[in-house]
């Protein structure tokens, strides 16, 4: 991945410096409420981070010591982080195959009694069925948390990944479609929920620094609950700004190189690449192939030969049951996830990719499938 940056970006954080406001002000509020519209949210609250959207996220649906929150293992580990921030019990579900994604049946396998929530990931861009996974969490009485921090530009059911959904969690990390550098936001439907999620970002205050600013009277906030620090700053989002306006034009030239990589490695036997699902549209934020047996070389063999020759591709998406810091927990099978992670890998792509470059990739793959 390579972030599109230029002199727009440049230029916006300048600006911001040169303004003297700098710290979470009203380049922040444009860009929560200019974000949300383009996801399809009501109400978009800035933070530092999407892993710190997702403690919010839980803290917000009062998620606790004693409960169980189901997660996929397959995901960058801050999901499953994110529940223990709380105190709670991250409980690992096991995906589709297809889709790297939670779905219904995966999730009601391991879903039990003391289930508060679910963390449903659009795992690479690609979207999980936002349909039957909102109506299971309603009949379940249990929250559904999405983990957007891929899904910018995805789309669902002919709508953005995130309308419609309560409470989800969005990235602006350089590996995301558009950056801030580091970043994130939680969206919502309520405006009740944004209104404490504001409060606590900045430490529980009863008004934010830029209102007390603003203010020609002196104003003396108080701090109605222990809260935390996770703030956006107003360089980050003029840099949002203008990323926010590229997306559309990063989302088509994705799905082009995505269908050009299809297309191109459809003749090669036993490699499966990631496709839209039948419900929705990927962004592409992540293209992986999966290596079935026929393959003929392993996922590590072949990243090894792609390095070798000038391809920098990575391991397929991670599975947290698997690493050190989750040792102590011991799941159920999750034959798919082990599977994805074991036997798939992401190949470059992003905008300076040349048509040149899609061509050494796809050789170097077959080169490997006639071996």
């Amino acid at each position: 991945m390579v972030p599109l940056l230029g002199e727009e970006e440049a230029q916006a954080a300048a600006d911001a410096v040169r303004s003297g406001w700098v710290a979470q002000g009203p380049r922040v509020a444009r860009f929560e409420q200019e974000f949300a519209a383009a996801v399809g949210a009501a109400h978009g609250v800035a933070v530092s981070s999407c892993t710190t959207a997702l403690h919010l996220a839980l803290v917000l649906l009062g998620v606790g010591p004693g409960d169980e929150v189901v997660v996929p293992s397959l995901s960058f580990i801050a999901t499953a982080n994110a529940v223990r921030y709380v105190g709670a019990t991250p409980v690992f579900a096991d995906v589709d195959l297809a889709t790297g994604n939670l779905t219904v049946d995966t999730i009601e396998a391991v879903r039990t009694p003391r289930t508060r929530a679910v963390i449903a990931v659009h795992q690479g861009g690609v979207p999980f069925d936002t349909a039957a996974l909102r109506k299971a969490a309603d009949g379940w009485g249990v929250g559904l948390v999405e983990d957007a921090a891929c899904a910018a530009g995805s789309t669902a059911y002919g709508q953005p990944a995130g309308a419609g959904a309560a409470i989800a969690a969005w990235s602006f990390h350089p590996r995301k479609l558009i950056t801030t550098g580091e970043g994130g936001m939680v969206t919502v439907d309520d405006a009740g929920h944004a209104a404490r999620l504001r409060r606590l970002r900045e430490h529980g205050m009863n008004v934010s620094a830029a209102d007390r600013h603003a203010s020609a009277q002196p104003v003396l906030e108080a701090y109605l609950e222990t809260a935390y620090n996770y703030r956006m700053t107003d360089i980050q989002a003029a840099v949002g700004l203008v990323q926010l306006g590229r997306l559309p034009g990063l989302v088509t030239q994705r799905r082009a190189l995505a269908a050009r990589y299809q297309e191109l490695l459809a003749g090669v036997d036993g490699l499966v690449p990631v496709r839209d699902p039948a419900y929705g549209h990927t962004n592409y934020q992540s293209f992986w192939v999966l290596l079935n047996p026929s393959f003929g070389t392993s996922r590590d063999e072949a990243l090894a030969e792609l390095a070798a020759r000038g391809v920098s591709a990575r391991r397929g998406i991670m599975a947290a049951h698997l690493e050190p810091a989750y040792a102590d927990v011991t799941p159920g099978p999750l034959p798919v996830t082990e599977r994805l992670t074991r036997d798939s890998l992401i190949l470059p792509l992003h905008h300076a990719l040349t048509e040149d470059d899609q061509d050494h990739v796809v050789g170097v793959l077959r080169d490997l499938a006639r071996r």
